[in-house]
């Protein structure tokens, strides 16, 4: 599905508040409620727009350290393999095979850096990962979701 200039704003807005109305939505990007309803209708089917969900501040619930771990793999480990291993993981927001050395790269939330060296320990023990190398985030400096500069576009 191709998404037109109204589309993406309805995805950023949606993307800052996914509890803004219909009407809301439509004030912004000069629709009725109801055409923005019927469109963002239509990238749900499409799957354009997966769903939609609420977003946890980790700092509130306690954990306050993150860090990104590569994993380096042994020899034809697949990434269906590298995904079944990590599901279960709470504390993993995020997973990606990537180019380079790292043959993944794992985004991490711990309550502290005891529970990070833990999860570590756990990741590195996965049968498939052959060794791990860990960069601590001092701080966020920029985090917003996809389309978000879209959203005040004219």
């Amino acid at each position: 599905m191709r998404l037109d200039r109204v589309d993406e704003r309805i995805i950023a807005i949606l993307g800052a508040d996914a509890r803004t109305s219909f009407a809301e939505i439509g004030g912004a990007v000069g629709l009725s409620p109801s055409a923005v309803k019927r469109r963002v209708d239509r990238l749900v089917e499409s799957g354009a727009v997966r769903g939609f969900t609420i977003v946890v501040e980790p700092q509130a619930i306690g954990w306050t350290t993150e860090a990104f771990i590569e994993l380096y793999c042994r020899a034809r480990t697949s990434p269906t393999e590298i995904r079944e291993g990590l599901a279960a993981y709470a504390e993993i927001t995020s997973a990606c095979t990537v180019t380079g050395e790292a043959d993944a790269i794992v985004q991490v939330r711990a309550r502290d850096t005891r529970h990070l060296e833990e999860v570590i320990e756990r990741i590195g023990a996965e049968p498939f990962v052959v060794r791990t190398k860990s960069t601590l985030v001092l701080s966020r400096l920029v985090e917003q979701p996809i389309l978000a500069g879209t959203a005040d576009l004219a």
